[in-house]
């Protein structure tokens, strides 16, 4: 059995239901804002900014004994985020609870994150390996640790038998977790996977997935590495077959940011993803509307992978699709090209990483 394919056997053999939904308002122009706080983790940053950890404490501790594995990972990322510039509340945190799993989950993303980020990545990411398993010791049902692990394995180069075997108690604990279905993407195409590849595993998990689950996005994810790889300005169309693969994954993903409502903070980021695809595409009517839906959540993925100014980017390409929705869609056998407006896409290379 290949490596792909015991992947996606793996996944199969233990599903388990974790919907989510939430509601919310689109945002005036005013309101916009990147990378937003949702109602739940905003007290918690705040709070974090005075220097008081006790409401990150009772956050991931609330995520942990109910079991909401998606949200425990998304809040474990922003404060992890937080503490690279403002530390001393998570030093606290570890002082007065050195064995809180919480306070240690916050602390492996964050090592792990420094290290993925820093010019020798495997060197620093070794230190890294006791936290992960002291926060998967802590916390026996959690998958998020085991997402981390999956990082830590990329990032270290791990063989395909080791990620295997992480992947598999990731799993295990959360059969349809997004966070570990995007860390196995990025395994992949770390390993050189082909963009081929890479789709057919996240097309398998997606059709796998759970209604309204996020895996669905999965193949939006691959199209953008795809897309990102290469770049603008090139006269070569993408090949027939994988022009088709990437306008289908958009089409799923299009039905996906259809069961959430206007200005929902879950579906934010698949939604910011969606609108770069589409543009990209020339599918301008697509794209604004999935602009609107957005309401006041700008995220950093995908516009951090492409500029320096990822809200500057956003507002750019949203007024771009505005100025082109009027003219239709391309004609079909044109999807295929690159977009027209090419002065405003600068992909990096897939050496520099990817699926962020």
């Amino acid at each position: 059995m290949s490596f792909l394919r015991a992947l996606m056997s793996t996944a199969r053999r233990s599903r388990r239901d974790s919907p989510h939904a939430a509601d919310g308002p689109p945002a005036t122009d005013e309101e916009l804002l990147l990378d937003a706080p949702d109602d739940r983790i905003a007290p918690a940053l705040v709070a974090a900014a005075q220097g008081r950890h006790a409401p990150a404490a009772a956050l991931l501790a609330a995520t942990r004994e109910g079991a909401e594995w998606e949200n425990r990972d998304r809040y474990a990322l922003r404060l992890a985020a937080f503490a690279r510039h403002r530390q001393d509340w998570l030093t606290d945190w570890l002082l007065a609870a050195p064995r809180d799993p919480d306070a240690l989950l916050v602390k492996a993303e964050l090592e792990v994150r420094r290290a993925l980020e820093s010019p020798a990545p495997a060197d620093r990411l070794r230190p890294a390996g006791p936290l992960i398993d002291a926060a998967a010791a802590g916390a026996p049902s959690d998958p998020v640790p085991w997402r981390i692990a999956l990082d830590h394995a990329r990032g270290t180069q791990a063989d395909h038998d080791t990620f295997e075997a992480l992947w598999g108690q990731a799993i295990r604990r959360s059969s349809h977790h997004y966070g570990c279905h995007v860390a196995a993407l990025k395994y992949l195409a770390a390993q050189g996977s082909t963009y081929r590849e890479c789709f057919d595993f996240a097309e398998q998990a997606a059709d796998d997935a759970l209604p309204g689950s996020l895996i669905q996005a999965l193949p939006l994810r691959a199209a953008f590495v795809l897309l990102v790889d290469r770049g603008t300005g090139t006269a070569q169309p993408l090949a027939a077959g994988l022009g088709a693969r990437v306008d289908k994954a958009a089409d799923l993903a299009i039905a996906l940011s259809a069961e959430y409502a206007p200005g929902d903070p879950w579906a934010a980021e698949v939604r910011n993803l969606l609108a770069y695809v589409l543009v990209r595409r020339e599918r301008w009517a697509e794209a604004v509307e999935q602009f609107r839906l957005i309401g006041p959540y700008a995220t950093s993925f995908p516009w951090a992978r492409l500029t320096g100014d990822p809200l500057g980017r956003f507002l750019e390409l949203r007024d771009t699709a505005r100025s082109l929705a009027g003219a239709g869609p391309p004609p079909a056998a044109d999807r295929t090209r690159p977009e027209g407006a090419r002065k405003w896409s600068h992909g990096r290379s897939r050496s520099d990483g990817h699926y962020a």
